[in-house]
């Protein structure tokens, strides 16, 4: 059975006690002995913890960008002209803009946004060069497709400033035929990007997957734990043996502890080398806010694992408790200033919301500990809760 090594290792006197100590260090060690032994026997479990990791690191990697480009873009160009031309040649030379055909009427746009081969549609009418040139107001149609909110917003903010651009671009021609010097604008905003100079949301999503990966290491394979002592029936000779529930928690948490510490460092290195994306922080401080709430995520699915005591209740338990908030409540994806009141109060006590709050500190603005003290005082202060509701539950089941 499951605790066959700790019967053993009692028998060869491998559990007897250190005087004056708390816990008990052979104790742990043969508890974590016997749960890498499962975890050895049990390849499923292995696979959880290092190919699901990667595999989020990839996906997420390459596949989730929150960037707008290449927008799919068709025409119709009822004009004709070299001016009409020339602008959608601008148009399709912009990196934010693919023109991916050139319509003959308004029909064919509609069937285009409708099919969804379409985002964006422009269409110049007739006589648009005559009144550029007679000076008069000459309109472009843009119909945008709105389905996703987020999306058309952007796609609206690149066609709005590009047809400004070359509004200024005709305005300065215009002025310069007529022998008059360039109108400057009264205000001009002179803008400056920090942190993120790139604007790749790959900068940010990349390392915010590491808490992901935590989440999956640390909270939903161990809330199975002690839910597999339950439901085996080992439960009852872990009672009766000599460990208290410090040293039953410690022996469980330590291998569980040291994959999602692996995990982590396979996350920086993956990082480095497959995104370019470097920490400007010190590396030590980045595993020491890792370790810390890898702490909270193993107590956490532990405490799951302790109340709910089957296994298969306790991976539900994980996933609504651990995972979904952490991908959806901490500013990972989605940004929770946006959310209703109640969701803001509940991202609060989301300890991935001061995890990647560390992880931007670390990753994009180089800052130290001196900044990001006070994630770190939650974060501790999360563990050292969810670590005496572990021993209470535990002690109240006798050990």
């Amino acid at each position: 059975t499951g605790c066959d090594f700790l019967l053993f290792a009692k028998h060869r006197g491998w559990l007897s006690y250190v005087h004056g100590g708390l816990v008990n260090l052979r104790h742990i060690r043969a508890i974590a002995g016997k749960e890498v032994y499962h975890l050895v026997r049990d390849f499923r479990s292995l696979y959880l913890a290092f190919a699901v990791p990667l595999l989020l690191i990839l996906l997420f990697g390459y596949a989730l960008s929150l960037d707008v480009e290449h927008i799919e873009t068709v025409v119709v160009d009822s004009d004709k002209t070299d001016l009409s031309r020339d602008f959608l040649r601008r148009l399709g030379a912009s990196p934010y803009f693919r023109v991916d055909a050139f319509l003959p009427d308004t029909k064919a746009v509609t069937e285009a946004l409708d099919r969804g081969t379409a985002q964006l549609a422009l269409i110049i009418p007739p006589g648009w060069t005559a009144d550029l040139r007679a000076e008069r107001e000459a309109s472009v149609q843009v119909i945008l497709d709105g389905s996703d909110p987020n999306f058309a917003g952007i796609a609206r903010a690149y066609i709005t400033g590009f047809i400004e651009t070359y509004n200024r671009r005709l305005l300065g021609e215009f002025l310069n035929r007529r022998g008059m010097e360039k109108i400057r604008p009264p205000v001009e905003g002179r803008i400056r990007v920090w942190f993120n100079e790139d604007l790749e949301s790959r900068n940010f999503i990349v390392p915010g997957i590491i808490a992901i990966i935590i989440m999956i290491v640390g909270a939903m394979l161990t809330s199975l734990v002690i839910a597999r002592e339950y439901e085996n029936g080992t439960m009852e000779t872990l009672r009766s043996l000599p460990i208290s529930a410090g040293e039953l928690l410690a022996g469980k948490a330590i291998p569980y502890f040291l994959i999602g510490l692996t995990d982590v460092l396979i996350a920086i290195l993956m990082g480095q080398v497959l995104f370019g994306i470097v920490m400007k922080a010190n590396f030590w401080l980045m595993i020491l806010a890792s370790s810390i709430y890898l702490l909270v995520a193993l107590t956490l699915g532990l405490l799951i694992s302790s109340v709910t005591k089957s296994q298969m209740v306790a991976n539900q338990m994980a996933v609504l408790i651990t995972y979904l908030p952490s991908l959806l409540l901490s500013n990972f994806v989605f940004p929770v200033i946006n959310m209703p009141s109640f969701l803001q109060f509940f991202s609060a006590v989301v300890p991935a919301t001061y995890y990647i709050d560390i992880l931007s500190g670390i990753y994009l603005r180089g800052l130290g500990l001196a900044y990001l003290w006070g994630d770190f005082a939650v974060l501790t202060g999360m563990f050292l809760l969810l670590a005496a509701a572990n021993c209470l539950v535990l002690k109240r089941e006798g050990l």
